[in-house]
């Protein structure tokens, strides 16, 4: 077998979302080859890839059937998280990524959906951070059992004045207004104070190298909004919504907000919250409590990918009142909603990075 082979052989394998084939889009790297051996390494657009298994048996059949049928094929995975960043910034150069969660009315789950999303992309292996943005609001510090400690200071070098080190719980780094004032006085400001406090989380907050930053944003569209879409370098949003006529008519606001010509911020996609109820005792019923598939019709409305339908279950509710978040549990069921929606999630960001079409991106993800 030959290296040249084998790049032949694999420039017939198509990275399915990309809809270009691995050689070309360079991949495939360190081809080694020792008889009927040859093992080979892919760099994935992010760690979190779900589609690996698919990709690797895809490489494994080409090549038996281009170069040598008794092969034995060895695939190795690294990453290179993608990133739309065309500038090298002064605003969180390091962040490859930048994920706001935002749903348009309060009461829809917007801050679960942000905690177990970002532990869900960090247990997919990539460097995650979690900022709690909503000022007036914030439950980071209760969800991940953190209330009462306070980041340190560290002087970073560079010349640079001395920046807040965010706290790390479970893996992912989290910062909060909640950790920095007392969680008993009421958090009064107008909105030009509460953007200033925005802005500090930005420049002020050491974050250092990420391939994603999921941001929890107030609900609603605000000031706040305003601020972290025109302050940092957002790669898209994902809108939170429940089934309900309601939410769904709030969520379409929100949709809005990030089409107007001064924020062009794409739509990651939606993700529809307490889809339907399933008592423990009867795990084969699902009730559909605030009806029923209301974030799939509106993500066909708007030609959005449909990122996952999360189930209404109490662990969820336990977990982020206990500071143990359902990923961090082992409801098996629970948890495995919220790592498809990662995965879709790590998929649409992909194929925004790589500048492919919305509508197209909704047809693959959903």
């Amino acid at each position: 077998m030959q290296q040249e082979q084998i790049l032949k052989a694999l420039s017939t394998v198509q990275e399915p979302d990309l809809g270009k084939d691995l050689v070309t889009l360079n991949m495939v790297q360190d081809i080694a080859i020792d008889g009927d051996n040859v093992s080979f390494t892919l760099v994935l657009t992010t760690p979190a890839c779900p589609l690996k298994d698919m990709m690797r048996i895809a490489c494994e059949k080409a090549i038996r059937s281009m170069v040598n049928a008794n092969a034995v094929v060895q695939v190795k995975f690294s990453s290179n998280t993608s990133s739309n960043r065309s500038d090298s910034g002064q605003v969180l150069p390091k962040v490859k990524n930048i994920i706001a969660v935002m749903s348009g009315k309060g009461g829809v789950g917007k801050s679960t959906v942000a905690a177990n999303l970002a532990l869900a992309l960090s247990q997919g292996n990539a460097k995650v951070g979690l900022m709690d943005a909503d000022i007036y609001g914030p439950s980071v510090p209760i969800m991940f059992g953190v209330r009462g400690e306070r980041p340190m200071m560290m002087d970073v070098g560079d010349g640079d004045k001395a920046k807040i080190v965010p706290l790390e719980k479970y893996g992912i780094k989290l910062m909060s207004i909640g950790l920095l004032v007392d969680e008993k006085s009421a958090v009064v400001w107008r909105g030009p104070m509460a953007s200033s406090a925005i802005r500090q989380f930005v420049t002020d907050v050491f974050w250092d190298e990420l391939d994603y930053l999921v941001i929890d944003m107030p609900p609603g569209t605000g000031d706040i909004h305003l601020t972290v879409l025109q302050t940092m370098p957002v790669t898209g949003a994902i809108v939170v919504t429940t089934p309900q006529d309601v939410a769904l008519a709030d969520a379409k606001k929100g949709i809005a907000m990030f089409g107007q010509a001064q924020l062009k911020v794409p739509v990651i996609g939606l993700i529809e919250n307490m889809s339907y109820f399933t008592p423990a005792e009867l795990p084969g019923n699902k009730y559909y409590i605030f009806g029923k598939n209301g974030g799939k019709k509106l993500a066909e409305e708007f030609d959005l990918p449909l990122l996952g339908q999360i189930p209404l279950v109490q662990n969820i509710r336990e977990g982020g009142d206990s500071g143990v978040p359902v990923m961090m549990s082992n409801d098996d069921v629970t948890r495995a909603a919220f790592i498809s929606f990662a995965a879709q999630t790590v998929r649409s960001i992909s194929m925004i990075n790589a500048k492919i079409d919305t509508a197209k991106v909704a047809e693959l993800v959903s």
